[in-house]
């Protein structure tokens, strides 16, 4: 059917990769908007067509159709326009993967104002340092104690923000049946926020509650076509960029984002219309709009969200199994934990693709999954400032250890440090090339408020993604690291991603970082970070094992010298290994999130 698809793409079946290369194209209309071209028009087209299936952790479950989330959306934009919420204003959504993300979401594209995804795990301090960098003027947060506690603390320190909207755990709007127990914040209930006051009164603000504003909101809605009227150049969503290397950016995306996860959507995590997608993620972080919204909904899929409080691969690999999921997407770090459970006591039958992305795929991983379930892992490559850039599309036979081929919406290159292409075989860093002959849809258009930044990265001829990768004659490419996080040690360079993978095969290793740490004959040398397998201790026996097994499956220079047993490691809330934060502290800095 892929009926609203067709509006946008002349062409959505296609012969051979290079075929899907040489001709593939997206039709941008004028002043697109996600919320009235996709949502809406599903909505008209096929009111009773599924959009979402949202469960939880307490067996609560909710179907939505695009009638629904469509009018849900009008009542919350009217909601919001009423508390002074117009084009171009900035709000920020705490809510986890409630169902309310994707109203709200919805809800604000509507009216234009400017999205903030956030995790419900930050501290205040990131809470103060995001709402006073993009001058958010309200938030939508669950009603949960620490995002309470947290947010409680950041608001005296947040004089721009005006409104503070709570999701209650026990929600119920007209008579759904979700419930999750929790003490929820009632309407009128009071956040100080003492320190912004000029006069040295208490000043505070009142929580609104989500329910109530939904319920009593009307479902009267015209799209604008005044000055509050959207445009495709509009900013329409910001990411504060993972921070791996230093403090998040805001990453500003324009009303053709969406347009751009048609390839991550269709021609990747290969969602069909009608069935159910399932991609593991945070609605704080980047993955939630490639796997959870946009290209999906464009597409026509149904977005299965499990709502969890805390990972448990038993009760994924069980709902995966209950709800019959038909594509699915999870990180390396989520395979490698049901990779320790019994994959083989689950029906996958209905899986018909998996994929992953947000960290290089390990070889053994991919290897190991394809025994237990007999299918392949098709991975995906890009950043919060894109789509899919590259991935092992329909056509593209999978290669263990491979990101797979470039996207044919960006003209990808692998450049040296003096902007020339490199030869296949040699290291060069990942570069979407062309930018000033035509801005793909979907790319990131700069930095908010920092113009020079966002000259620094797309205002020239090519946007510079600070990844490193080599190509192999027949295209297939490979990663690296980041460009920060290769190994310069006594003259050689080495990948990170190649001597995790190797120890990654180890029975004992569950996840590992492999960083550069100062050595005062060689400079730096390759220093191993693992979290161990049930049932391994960290001894000296096991650290000399995998040194040797290191030694045994790559040249020798690339062995870790340095081996240290860790619990977890330090990650972005988006899930991202923090090496720069473990070099840091390894030369004696102090990190800062």
């Amino acid at each position: 059917m892929d009926t609203i698809l067709k509006r946008y793409c002349p062409r959505i079946d296609f012969d051979s990769y290079d075929d899907f290369l040489t001709t593939f194209s997206i039709e941008v209309p004028e002043d697109f908007n996600f919320a009235y071209d996709v949502v809406d028009e599903w909505a008209r087209l096929e009111p009773d067509k599924r959009a979402l299936v949202w469960c939880d952790d307490f067996d609560n479950e909710r179907v939505f159709s695009f009638s629904q989330i469509s009018k849900l959306s009008i009542r919350l934009a009217n909601c919001l326009r009423s508390l002074g919420i117009t084009k171009g204003d900035v709000v920020m959504l705490m809510l986890r993967q409630r169902w309310e993300y994707w109203v709200s979401a919805v809800a604000l594209h509507r009216l234009g104002a400017i999205l903030i995804p956030a995790s419900c795990q930050l501290n205040a301090r990131e809470i103060v340092y995001r709402a006073n960098a993009a001058t958010v003027k309200a938030i939508i947060a669950i009603d949960d104690a620490y995002v309470r506690s947290q947010l409680a603390q950041a608001l005296s320190a947040c004089p721009s923000v005006e409104s503070l909207i709570s999701v209650e755990t026990d929600i119920s709007v007209e008579g759904g049946n979700a419930r999750e127990k929790g003490g929820a914040i009632e309407a009128g209930d009071e956040a100080d926020r003492s320190a912004t006051s000029t006069d040295g009164s208490v000043d505070t603000l009142a929580w609104l509650s989500f329910e109530a504003l939904v319920n009593q909101a009307s479902e009267d809605w015209r799209r604008p076509s005044d000055i509050e009227a959207t445009h495709n150049d509009d900013i329409m969503l910001i990411y504060f960029t993972s921070g791996t290397s230093g403090p998040a950016k805001m990453c500003c995306h324009n009303f053709v984002h969406p347009l751009g996860h048609i390839i991550t959507a269709r021609y990747w995590q290969q969602v069909q219309e009608d069935k159910l997608h399932c991609s593991v993620s945070d609605s704080g972080w980047a993955k939630f709009g490639w796997g959870k919204i946009y290209g999906q909904w464009l597409c026509g899929a149904v977005i299965f969200a499990y709502d969890s409080l805390r990972f448990d691969p038993l009760r994924l690999l069980e709902r995966i199994e209950r709800y019959r999921v038909t594509t699915l997407c999870v990180p390396p770090t989520i395979y490698r934990f049901l990779l320790q459970e019994d994959v083989g006591a689950y029906d996958l039958s209905s899986v018909e693709n998996f994929t992953t992305a947000g960290e290089p795929l390990n070889a053994d991983v991919t290897l190991r999954w394809q025994q237990a379930t007999g299918k392949q892992i098709r991975e995906g490559f890009g950043q919060s400032e894109g789509p899919v850039l590259l991935a092992t599309f329909p056509w593209v036979e999978p290669r263990p250890g491979s990101m797979g081929k470039p996207s044919p919406l960006m003209n990808i290159k692998l450049l040296d440090e003096h902007g020339q292409e490199v030869t296949d075989g040699d290291e060069g860093n990942i570069c979407v090339t062309g930018l000033r002959a035509a801005h793909p849809p979907g790319l990131f258009v700069g930095y908010y408020k920092d113009p020079e930044l966002t000259t620094q990265a797309v205002g020239g001829e090519y946007y510079d993604l600070g990844d490193v990768a080599w190509r192999d004659p027949s295209g297939y490419y490979t990663f690296v690291g980041r460009s920060d996080d290769v190994v310069k040690c006594s003259g050689y360079r080495i990948s990170p991603f190649e001597v995790e993978s190797v120890l990654i095969e180890h029975p004992a290793v569950v996840e590992c970082a492999i960083t550069a740490a100062p050595d005062a004959v060689r400079g730096s040398v390759v220093k191993a970070t693992i979290v161990l397998a049930r049932g391994f201790e960290p001894t000296e026996q096991l650290r000399r094992a995998l040194q040797d097994h290191v030694k045994s499956n790559a040249a020798p220079f690339k062995y870790p010298r340095i081996v240290e047993f860790v619990e977890v490691l330090p990650k972005t809330i988006g899930g991202k290994i923090k090496r720069a934060k473990i070099r840091t502290e390894d030369a004696g800095g102090t990190w800062e999130d």
